[in-house]
């Protein structure tokens, strides 16, 4: 009885701490729902590999959270692991509590595809943006935007492959690209399309008014080097360190499990 109660208490704690973190979500658009991109930095199967340990990082998160997402784009890589991917997720203040993930998370390890067990640095780069509400007005211009279509890789039957019924599109003026795959329908995946545009474009705006998120975007440009915003070392110690904020943890596998609320807090009461 004892050890339940003791469970039981940390849970509320930890609840509670939460819950005193959504007290810090006043922005114009923290209570909107996300889409979470995932890049591949430079280097094959390393990164590749990398950035599906970090969609399944943050799966992870989503699950303990009862968030709920849907896989609006894949890109597999060749021999492992992911290119890029794209997520639309669901949940209260989320991209509130999300926003300051954005940038390059580095990770080195003993890499498992070096026959020669040397370690590793790979980079990946998160990028999450607002899903904006239909009474959000948002002009595009038809002639501004650039529509292509194309077959779509990975599973999902004869039909996929056989058909142009991904769609990507790009918008001009400011070199945004959205593109979406999952569903058999092109006219339904051009519509997903436009969704994303509208909130890529949203985001831009709110991205010129805040120069602090502005800086943030233009960190994570290169996925490399110098812009990491979080490190996850594996090997030759343990440690997962958030750069902007001195955040840390001793305990890496739990974080790829999933246990992000001590990161996630710290971005958001530091902001």
């Amino acid at each position: 009885m004892l050890n339940e109660c003791e469970s039981k208490i940390k849970k509320l704690i930890k609840n509670l701490k939460f819950n005193e973190t959504k007290c810090f979500l006043s922005g114009e658009s923290d209570s909107l729902n996300i889409y979470l991109e995932i890049h591949a930095g430079a280097g094959g199967t390393e990164s590749q590999d990398w950035a599906n340990m970090l969609r399944r990082m943050y799966l992870k998160w989503f699950d303990k959270k009862k968030f709920h997402y849907q896989i609006i784009s894949e890109h597999k890589g060749e021999e492992a692991g992911i290119k890029s991917c794209t997520l639309k997720v669901s949940g209260e203040y989320l991209y509130g509590l999300m926003k300051k993930e954005s940038g390059v998370h580095r990770l080195v390890r003993i890499s498992p595809f070096d026959s020669g067990a040397r370690r590793h640095t790979s980079f990946a780069s998160i990028w999450v943006y607002p899903v904006v509400d239909d009474s959000i007005e948002i002009i595009i211009d038809d002639k501004d935007l650039r529509i292509d279509t194309y077959r779509s890789s990975g599973a999902g039957g004869q039909h996929v492959n056989t058909t142009d019924s991904a769609v990507r599109i790009t918008h001009l003026p400011t070199k945004i690209v959205v593109q979406c795959q999952n569903e058999r329908s092109q006219h339904k995946n051009k519509e997903t399309c436009f969704k994303m545009l509208r909130s890529r474009l949203y985001e831009n705006e709110i991205n010129k008014r805040e120069e602090e998120t502005k800086k943030s975007v233009e960190e994570k440009t290169d996925i490399g080097w110098g812009h990491q915003i979080r490190s996850y070392v594996l090997q030759p110690y343990q440690l997962v360190k958030d750069l902007r904020n001195k955040t840390e943890s001793t305990n890496p596998t739990a974080v790829l499990n999933g246990e992000l609320d001590e990161f996630i807090e710290s971005g958001v009461t530091n902001t």
